[in-house]
């Protein structure tokens, strides 16, 4: 931040003197808040604090280095350095040899600053949590990604090496193809081992396959031969039996050739032959069979074997397939990668990670916190290229983007047009302010009190001072990011407490008060102490009525305004020649000489004074008046003017100031006095107009005895139905008390219309129209409330043109109002609250109708909406009746109901409530609760009554609480818009107008919203004629 004229940068170290001079905070035409750059904050340093002590305790002098140090921000004592070598004034601007203080001013300490060198680059949290955030848009970062860089949480790529990303993406495709080939071959070498394994399994079985037939056919040629021999023996036993019978049985394989005693012919020779035929056939199929069995064998045997084969070839296959994919997705990957890296690319920690496996080492960089924005920021932002991209876009893309494109380049043009490097929105070095800005004071009991700032500063310095060790030790990375992260907090908070994360609070739980906080807000630099100044010739005091004072009077004590006029007492007393010299006159005036009561006298009359009353929420809250000197210690006021100052006696209290100059007591004379303000600036009604006791004692004096009522009771006013010939008659028959105040008279008078005529009216009517002017040419026959009240001001108001004379009548309604009120004696006791004798019967009928709700509810005919909307009906009726009840009970002589009915204090509402009943009350979400309020504030409530009423009593204060601040903050941003705005023509010729509908508006409020209003179109009649012209 830079305040006046800050001195160069480079000014020389020994020039420490004028470098003072030249930074002068006293005298300054304007003030910005601006960035600084870190050779600034080096300049206007005068030493780098490094510790994070304040003063010692023992000798109760600063530390050295520390943040209260004399070396850097000069000494505590007037021209004596920290040793003490040197003293007084002859030694002005020199060094001291031995602690290096030089001798100067005491008050340097509120202008010379000193600095602290951070150990690692910190993010100003103006411009990072600011709205928007000026550092995120200018990075097109956004503030979620931008505070998780710079509170360690992400990295931030700074740097692509284009050259090392293309060696890297070449060398991937290589050892990508490399792993590829080798995969093949292995593949190859597989697929040849079965093929070999293969072709030698099926020779086996082709070998096993010949083996087996060779056996098979030497096994039947030796069946055959066996055969052939068995035939020829049998063969040859037929052929010697020709012919002849056999003994006994001759069989040949089984089969029986020639049964006992059988003769031996041909025909045996031939079954013999058949039998040999069969047998050998049988040979035959047999060791055909079992040939044709052993192929089949071994040739599913080789089927089996190729199948494998195929199978095993396939699943090597499908592996390298697998195995290729999986590479070129890995490749795919890495090349992804590495081709979607980007400077300003967020990564988290596990992607940060898995890239470092994945990229080669070059390709990029990628940092976390502050230092790594400042490195990006610093080396790489191009504020022209980015402005130029910025009108590209804004002319060329959608909604969105341009708008996003527009906020961007303001930060830039800003940036571009100011001179400010983007790079000072990061801190390498803090200032620290003067320590006169940030005291420490000694308590009674030798404790000390010590600035928030100085605590906050602690922090800091401690936690640079451990980072710097930590660096120096050469600390595992992650203790290092974490000192990192809590300096950059510990920044945050010394600049803005509050605005990220946790508040920082001090040992009483109390928020530390940061750099931010002693500017902004209420109690800020600017609005407390430079917008908010204290002013002299002024004061403050509790505020009294002052019924006998005149509308433009205040009553000041004679104290008080001999204290806000002293200047202008001495110089009259010099005047007058009552004292020689001006320390004479003053003399004078601390004694309380009695000429100074003459003169003090003399002097105020050519002054106004402002009496203001917080708080001011419209021009009215300050008006100007004329002073009256009085004895005690409150400032009295008029009690018409106490509405617009929304003031009341119940302790208030008001300031009072002296215009001091001419042009501002004329300005206070012609716009402020308070009679130039009879009406609101809100509605242009009467703002002064009678209220409370005035009121009540005009409508005392106007309103009616009831002659019925009083001839029944023996108690007929004194006068009732006399005739007077003119109304000041009517006043010396009621001063000679020959007439009551509220009898009913007639009496003969001009007032009404100009025309001489005879009006039935009361004897108070009369007495309050002869407190009137005559040139009103008005009687007012009617009782005086407050509405009828402010009529009567309106009239004059509008009839006189003149304000002072309006002042006058109001003046004259005060004294009648007051003298009635008090001569009326209206008070309230106990039995004014005349209770309804109809009550229970209604109850009771209320209670019936609910009940009969209730069981329609249960038997489900009703929801539970519609049964509160019933019971809302059915009590809200009850108490309205009830209220008429009492309103007729009471009779128009009881205390509270002509209160009530004047408009002097309270409604019928209220009174209601303590004659009749409360009725349903709400729970504090606005829901109606079902159980009634049956009794009054004169019965008493039940307890669980009062429980139920205390929702609607907490919720009131709490929601006045709460709409007070806020209806606060919106007039102070409403003013804040509009304060540039000013008037300079009445008519400002639009042609637009507010509809205001006659059907829709009684005529009372119909005239209200109507008067005053300018047509917007020719008012006709239904004949068409004009009634009013636009």
């Amino acid at each position: 931040m830079g305040l006046g004229r800050p001195p160069r940068p480079d000014a020389p170290r020994g020039d420490r003197n004028d470098r003072s001079r030249g930074l002068d905070v006293n005298n300054f035409d304007a003030i910005r808040i601006t960035l600084a750059s870190p050779e600034a904050i080096r300049g206007w340093s005068y030493g780098e604090v490094t510790k994070p002590e304040t003063i010692n305790y023992r000798t109760l002098k600063p530390e050295h280095g520390g943040l209260f140090c004399e070396r850097i921000f000069g000494p505590t004592k007037d021209w004596e350095c920290y040793c003490g070598k040197y003293k007084r004034i002859r030694h002005a601007g020199t060094v001291c040899d031995k602690c290096g203080v030089e001798v100067t001013r005491a008050k340097v300490r509120r202008e010379r600053m000193g600095h602290i060198e951070l150990a690692a680059p910190v993010a100003h949290i103006w411009y990072v949590k600011g709205t928007p955030s000026r550092l995120g848009l200018l990075l097109d970062i956004s503030p979620r990604n931008l505070e998780r860089v710079l509170y360690f949480a992400s990295y931030l790529v700074t740097e692509i090496n284009e050259e090392a990303r293309q060696a890297a993406i070449d060398e991937i495709n290589e050892a990508h193809g490399e792993a590829v080939a080798e995969l093949r071959d292995e593949a190859e070498g597989g697929l040849s081992e079965i093929s070999a394994a293969v072709g030698k399994d099926v020779a086996n079985l082709e070998e096993g396959a010949r083996n087996l037939s060779e056996t098979t056919r030497q096994r039947q040629e030796e069946q055959q031969t066996a055969l052939d021999a068995a035939y020829e023996q049998v063969k040859e036993r037929l052929t010697a039996l020709d012919g002849a019978a056999a003994d006994e049985e001759i069989a040949f394989e089984g089969t029986v050739i020639v049964h006992p005693s059988e003769a031996v012919n041909a025909d045996r020779l031939t079954a013999l032959r058949e039998a040999y035929e069969a047998a050998g056939e049988r040979i035959q199929g047999g060791a055909n069979a079992e040939a044709s069995g052993g192929q089949a064998l071994a040739g599913a045997e080789r089927d089996y074997l190729i199948f494998e084969a195929d199978e095993r070839r396939k699943k090597i296959e499908d592996q390298l397939g697998e195995q290729v994919r999986e590479l070129e997705k890995e490749r795919d990957e890495a090349l992804k990668a590495i081709g979607d890296l980007k400077e300003l690319q967020i990564l988290t920690e596990t992607q940060y990670r898995e890239l470092q496996d994945l990229v080669p080492s070059g390709v990029f960089r990628a940092a976390m916190g502050a230092e790594a924005v400042h490195d990006y920021v610093s080396k790489r932002i191009d504020l022209d290229a980015i402005a130029v991209e910025m009108r590209n876009e804004m002319q060329a893309s959608s909604d969105v983007r341009r708008k996003k494109a527009t906020k961007r380049l303001r930060v830039v043009e800003a940036l571009r047009k100011s001179g400010n490097k983007p790079h000072w929105m990061i801190f390498t070095a803090l200032p620290v302010i003067p320590p006169e800005l940030r005291p420490m004071v000694q308590l009674d009991g030798g404790r000390f009190a010590t600035s928030d700032l100085n605590d906050l500063y602690r922090r800091v310095i401690n936690r640079n001072n451990r980072l710097k060790r930590l660096l120096e030790l050469g600390a595992p990375d992650i203790i290092v990011r974490n000192e990192k992260r809590m300096l950059q907090e510990a920044v945050d908070a010394l600049i803005d407490n509050g605005r990220r994360g946790r508040v920082v609070s001090g040992s009483g739980k109390h928020k530390l008060k940061s750099l931010s906080d002693m500017l902004k807000g209420k109690q800020g630099r600017f609005r407390q102490n430079l917008l908010g100044k204290r002013v002299d010739y002024s004061g403050r005091s509790v505020i009294v009525v002052g019924p006998d004072l005149d509308l433009d009077e205040c009553g000041l004590p004679k104290r008080m305004a001999l204290e806000l006029f002293k200047p202008f007492v001495m110089r009259r007393l010099v005047e007058h020649g009552y004292a020689h010299n001006i320390k004479a006159a003053k003399r004078l005036v601390e004694r309380v000489d009695s000429k100074v009561w003459d003169v003090l006298e003399e002097v105020i009359q050519d002054y106004l004074v402002l009496l203001n009353r917080a708080p001011t929420l419209h021009r009215l809250g300050i008006q100007a008046f004329r002073v009256r000197l009085i004895e005690g210690s409150a400032i009295q006021i008029h009690p018409l003017v106490c509405s617009a100052f929304n003031a009341d006696f119940d302790g208030d209290q008001m300031a009072v100031h002296v215009p001091l100059s001419r042009k501002a007591q004329d300005e206070a004379r012609s716009r402020m006095l308070s009679v130039r303000n009879l009406l609101s600036p809100s509605n242009g009604d009467p703002i002064v107009s009678p209220t409370q006791d005035i009121v009540l004692g005009c409508y005392y004096m106007t309103s009616e005895r009831d002659y019925d009522a009083d001839l029944a009771a023996g108690t007929v006013p004194r006068g009732w139905g006399k005739i007077f010939s003119s109304m000041e008659e009517v006043k010396l028959a009621y001063e000679a008390d020959a007439v009551d105040i509220q009898a009913r008279i007639t009496v003969r008078t001009d007032r009404d219309g100009g025309e001489l005529k005879r009006i039935d009216t009361t004897v108070g009517r009369v007495l309050f129209n002869l407190a009137l002017p005559a040139v009103l040419n008005t009687f007012y026959n009617d009782t005086m409330g407050r509405k009828q009240l402010r009529v009567v001001v309106a009239d004059c108001y509008r009839m006189f043109k003149d304000p002072f004379e309006t002042a006058r009548v109001v003046n004259d309604i005060k004294k009648v109002g007051f003298e009635f009120s008090t001569r009326g004696g209206m008070s309230i006791a106990v039995d004014d609250v005349v209770m309804s004798s109809t009550k229970g019967d209604l109850l009771e009928k209320a209670d019936e109708a609910a009940d009969k709700l209730d069981r329609q509810y249960r038997r489900g005919l009703v929801t539970e909406d519609e049964r509160l909307r019933e019971l809302e009906v059915i009590w809200n009726d009850t108490r309205d009746q009830l209220s008429k009840d009492v309103e007729q009970n009471l009779g128009g002589q009881n205390s509270v109901f002509m209160m009530a009915d004047s408009g002097a204090k309270g409604n019928m509402n209220q009174i209601s409530q303590m004659a009749g009943m409360r009725g349903l009350v709400l729970d504090p979400e606005g829901r109606i609760i079902d159980i009634p309020i049956r009794s009054n504030f004169r019965e008493g409530l039940t307890v669980l009554e009062y429980f139920l009423s205390t929702h609607g009593a907490r919720k009131g204060l709490a929601d006045t609480a709460l709409r007070t601040a806020d209806s606060g903050y919106l007039t102070r941003r409403l003013v804040d818009v509009s304060q540039d705005v000013i008037v300079t023509i009445a008519d400002c010729g639009t042609e637009h107008g507010l509809p205001v509908n006659r059907s829709e508006l009684t005529e009372e409020e119909f005239r209200a919203r109507v008067f005053g209003r300018v047509l917007a179109a020719d008012l006709v009649d239904a004949n068409g004629e004009i009634v009013a012209s636009r």
